[in-house]
C-alpha cells in the first residue's frame, strides 16, 4: 500500500500535468478562434472591395457603402461592422493582399496596429517579428510607436537596439488571453468576435 506522501506526490504530479494539458488546450483554441477570425476579416474586405470595383454600376454606392453595410449588418450581427472596422477589413484586404501570407499566430488587433504602418517592407518585418518574437498587442504596438524596424536599419549598433526592445518588450508580452480561466468565455466571445 502507498503511503500518504507517495500518494500526495503522485497526485501533484497527475494534477501538473493535467495543468499543463487543459492550459496548452486552450490556448490553441485561442489560436483557432484567432485565426478564423483574421481570416473571416480579410475576406469581408476582399468582398467589399471587389465589390467596389465591381464597375461603373456599383460606383453609385460610392461612399455610402460602408455605412449602409455597417447597418445591414450590425442589425443582424451585433457589435464589430460599424463603417470603421468594416473600412479597416477593406484596408486589411488591400494591404495583405496573399491570404497565406498571414501569420496565424496573430490577432485581428495585431492587424490593425500594422495597419498604421505605411511601409509594405515595414509592415512585413513587424508582422514577422511579432510572430516569431510571440508580441502581444502591446509590445507591438510599443514597437511600432518608438519605429523599432526604422532605428534599427539606421543603426551601427544592432545589437543594442535589440537588446533594448527586448527589454522595453518584455513585460509587455503576457497578455490576459493566455489567462482564460473558463472555456465558456469563447461563448461570449462570439458576440464581440469582430469588435475593435
Amino acid at each position: 500500500m502507498k503511503s500518504k506522501r507517495t500518494l500526495s506526490r503522485s497526485m501533484d504530479r497527475l494534477v501538473g500535468e493535467l495543468r499543463t494539458l487543459i492550459q496548452s488546450s486552450r490556448q490553441q483554441v485561442l489560436r483557432a478562434v484567432d485565426a478564423i477570425h483574421v481570416r473571416t476579416c480579410w475576406e469581408i474586405g476582399r468582398h467589399i472591395v471587389e465589390f467596389e470595383q465591381g464597375g461603373a454600376a456599383r460606383a453609385q454606392y460610392g461612399e455610402k457603402l460602408l455605412p449602409r453595410l455597417a447597418e445591414v449588418l450590425t442589425a443582424e450581427f451585433g457589435k464589430g461592422f460599424d463603417d470603421r472596422n468594416l473600412w479597416n477589413m477593406c484596408a486589411f484586404y488591400r494591404g495583405f493582399p496573399i491570404l497565406n501570407a498571414l501569420r496565424p499566430e496573430l490577432s485581428w488587433t495585431h492587424y490593425r496596429l500594422l495597419l498604421r504602418v505605411e511601409h509594405p517592407e515595414a509592415r512585413d518585418w513587424y508582422m514577422n517579428e511579432a510572430a516569431e518574437q510571440n508580441w502581444s498587442t502591446r509590445a507591438l504596438e510599443r514597437q511600432i510607436g518608438t519605429l523599432y524596424y526604422e532605428r534599427l536599419l539606421a543603426s551601427k549598433d544592432r545589437k543594442s537596439v535589440m537588446a533594448e526592445a527586448k527589454e522595453k518588450t518584455a513585460g509587455a508580452n503576457r497578455s490576459p488571453r493566455e489567462f482564460v480561466r473558463d472555456p465558456v468565455m469563447l461563448e461570449s466571445r462570439g458576440h464581440r468576435m469582430y469588435g475593435s
